[in-house]
This record gives structure tokens, C-alpha cells and sequence, in this order.
């Protein structure tokens, strides 16, 4: 079997979110369907790009009959030099049913205390940004009461 090679990432950018509320739609078979009405703004940076959130995005959360929260989300970034990319992201939280509750009441939780990570995929007709197309993200993360604060890495 051939030698293959080493998953290694590097650090792409951070990112902290702002978003509303969520609010419950409907009981699924699956769980309670949750939407955050909207990612209303943020920023993000890292070696490569920087720029802001466009107040346009949403999270689609399900939370599972396990207790974990699984994740759907769509936004778009805009960089410093106005270029747009379309960001999607699957991701889960889960934890101590405790340490939840304390992150539920917007308590200060160690990000240590719980899983939080997501696959993010990337879509933009920018030739400068364009290698985002073509790689693979992974991201860990931290739920502040307002939102969410990520690092993103590329998979090498």
C-alpha cells in the first residue's frame, strides 16, 4: 500500500460572527430545527484576506436528539479590497449537558470544556481569491453570547 501523505493544515484566518437569537421552527423527526435569523455582521483576518461579514447570512441549526447541535451555515465575506466570496459550513457542537446549559445562558465557558468544529467550503468568481475554491477548511470554534468565534485552517 503506498506511503500517503501526512494531513498537516495551516492557519488560515479567524473569525467572530454576530448573530440574532435563535429561534425554535419546528420539531423534526430528527430534533428541533432552530434558524438563527441571521448572521447580522463580523469580521475576519488572517495572512491572506481580511475584510467584513455581509449582514445577509443564516445559521439552519438542528439540534439533535443526542444533544449535539449540528450546524448549516451560509454567509458571505467581503474582503478589504471588495472582493466577495460565498462561505458554507457544516458543522457540530456538543458537550456535557452542564457546560451547554452554561454556554445557553451566556455564562464564560472554557472552549476546552466542549467540541465545536466545522468543514467550511469556499465559492468566489475572484481570480486573486480564486485558490479558495480549490481547498479544503476545517475550523474550530467558541460561542460567545453574541456569536461565534472561529479559527479556519487549510487542509495541506
Amino acid at each position: 500500500m503506498p506511503q500517503l501523505p501526512e494531513i498537516r493544515t495551516e492557519f488560515l484566518f479567524a473569525a467572530k460572527f454576530i448573530v440574532d437569537t435563535p429561534q425554535i421552527l419546528d420539531n423534526t423527526p430528527f430534533g428541533p430545527r432552530r434558524f438563527i435569523a441571521g448572521i447580522r455582521s463580523g469580521t475576519f483576518e488572517g495572512p491572506r484576506l481580511r475584510g467584513t461579514v455581509q449582514g445577509t447570512g443564516g445559521d439552519w441549526i438542528l439540534v439533535r436528539n443526542d444533544g449535539a447541535w449540528q450546524m448549516d451555515v451560509r454567509l458571505t465575506l467581503v474582503t478589504d479590497d471588495e472582493h466577495m466570496i460565498f462561505m458554507t459550513y457544516r458543522g457540530v457542537r456538543h458537550g456535557d449537558p452542564d457546560v451547554l446549559a452554561r454556554l445557553g445562558r451566556g455564562e464564560p465557558v472554557d472552549p476546552s470544556e466542549y467540541y465545536f468544529r466545522n468543514a467550511p467550503f469556499f465559492e468566489t468568481g475572484s481570480d486573486k481569491y480564486g485558490w479558495l475554491n480549490r481547498i479544503v477548511t476545517v475550523g474550530t470554534g467558541h460561542r460567545y453570547p453574541d456569536g461565534p468565534l472561529y479559527e479556519f485552517y487549510e487542509v495541506l
